[in-house]
């Protein structure tokens, strides 16, 4: 947690956590940090059973990820094993205009989902999240 005090911006970034609750269970906001749903997942799907990554079911394009909980920690070690640092996008389309910060401007941020197999296997799937889908 992190307390009332300034902290500088550029010694804060987020661990994540996917919450087994549903959005009627949850009666009140996180202490720190935000809870976020309505994410789509392309080219796997969320195991609910073992909390972390699993292969895509027949005919299975798209599923909704369970509510993350990004909790702000400073002065956090990156996480190396046990997760796939999943790209999140606005829209469908993987590309957007060069910003400034030389990110897409289609590009939200990564998300470290918790996977029992390598972050190879989701990259070769084309494996992200998306906030929105275009039916």
């Amino acid at each position: 947690m992190l307390e009332d005090k300034k902290i500088p911006i550029d010694t804060v970034s987020f661990s994540f956590e996917m919450l087994k609750q549903t959005e009627k269970e949850i009666t009140k906001a996180p202490k720190d940090g935000c809870y976020i749903k309505g994410l789509f997942l392309e080219g796997c799907r969320w195991d609910h059973k073992k909390g972390c990554l699993a292969e895509s079911r027949p005919k299975e394009l798209f599923v909704s990820m369970p509510i993350i909980w990004l909790k702000p920690v400073q002065h956090r070690k990156p996480v190396l094993t046990g997760i796939f640092k999943c790209p999140v996008y606005k829209v469908l389309t993987r590309r957007g205009t060069l910003s400034t910060t030389g990110h897409s401007t289609n590009f939200v941020m990564f998300v470290e989902l918790p996977s029992e197999d390598e972050e190879r296997k989701w990259v070769k799937a084309g494996v992200a999240l998306f906030t929105a889908l275009k039916y």
